[in-house]
């Protein structure tokens, strides 16, 4: 009989869902293996070694292997648990938009370690961060430009000329910006200030350290959310489920909310 294949990876928990009385079904994303499916057997009995170190969104250094159909994870030990992620709804949401957006635009097995590390970024930075919304933004540009779906930016998409200090068109479709002499009169464009342009570039260009602190109207946050998140529609051929729920609770008083059901069990409802 052949040896059973085995393969100790970093992983980040991006889903789970409950597998028989006491065992959890997972969806992993691991930096050089891609996105894994995997059976984390016994982890909902208190007593299990794995328990606390395979919840949604952690971070966790495991022993996979290979079983009939899918992985058995062997062992598990945390790196980061990224708690503030269970503990407040808001950053919760927004952790379930980004886990959304790219297991939407990634096939298991696929490698991307870059992938990999830009999610571990994200969950780093809207774990401690305030500026949130800026920070998705700029994760939703990263991970355009790594599966393949870059929006243009600099050149027209119309007539391929530079982009002018002006009020310009954003052609979905298209994949970018148009001029207003090819947008004008266009249907399914949308307006996009110069303003917003300029801090779409500015996100598309640099890392997070650069955006930590970025100061940002409230207009233009709005303006390049609104933007940003029709083009993932058009790519994706449909909406993100999550981004309704992060819109539903961020108009919520959290406190409250907190009371009644945490983060993760709201998460969790919602994804079901």
């Amino acid at each position: 009989m052949a040896r059973t294949r085995t393969i100790r990876t970093e992983t980040i928990v991006l889903r789970h869902q409950v597998f028989g009385e006491a065992d959890r079904l997972l969806t992993l994303l691991t930096p050089n293996h891609g996105k894994v499916r995997a059976i984390a057997k016994g982890v909902r009995r208190p007593s299990s070694r794995k328990t606390g170190h395979l919840d949604l969104y952690m971070r966790s250094d495991v022993l996979l292997a290979s079983g009939r159909n899918l992985y058995v994870v062997t062992q598990a030990q945390t790196i980061d648990a990224y708690r503030q992620l269970r503990e407040n709804l808001v950053r919760s949401s927004y952790a379930s938009c980004s886990i959304e957006l790219l297991d939407s635009f990634t096939p298991d097995g696929e490698p991307n370690i870059d992938l990999y590390y830009l999610l571990e970024q994200m969950l780093s930075s809207i774990s401690v961060s305030d500026n949130l919304s800026i920070i998705m933004r700029h994760y939703e540009l990263h991970l355009l430009e790594m599966v393949g779906f870059r929006p243009e930016l600099e050149f027209c998409v119309g007539d391929n000329k530079p982009i002018q200090p002006e009020n310009q068109f954003f052609d979905a479709l298209a994949g970018g910006v148009l001029c207003p002499q090819c947008g004008s009169g266009k249907s399914n464009v949308m307006p996009v200030s110069m303003d917003t342009l300029r801090l779409m570039r500015f996100l598309q260009r640099n890392n997070y350290s650069s955006i930590n602190n970025l100061s940002v109207r409230s207009k233009v946050a709005a303006e390049i959310e609104k933007i940003q998140l029709h083009y993932i529609s058009i790519q994706l051929e449909r909406q993100l489920k999550s981004v309704d729920f992060l819109d539903r609770v961020r108009r919520l008083d959290i406190n409250s909310f907190d009371k009644i059901i945490s983060p993760t069990q709201a998460v969790n409802r919602f994804e079901q």
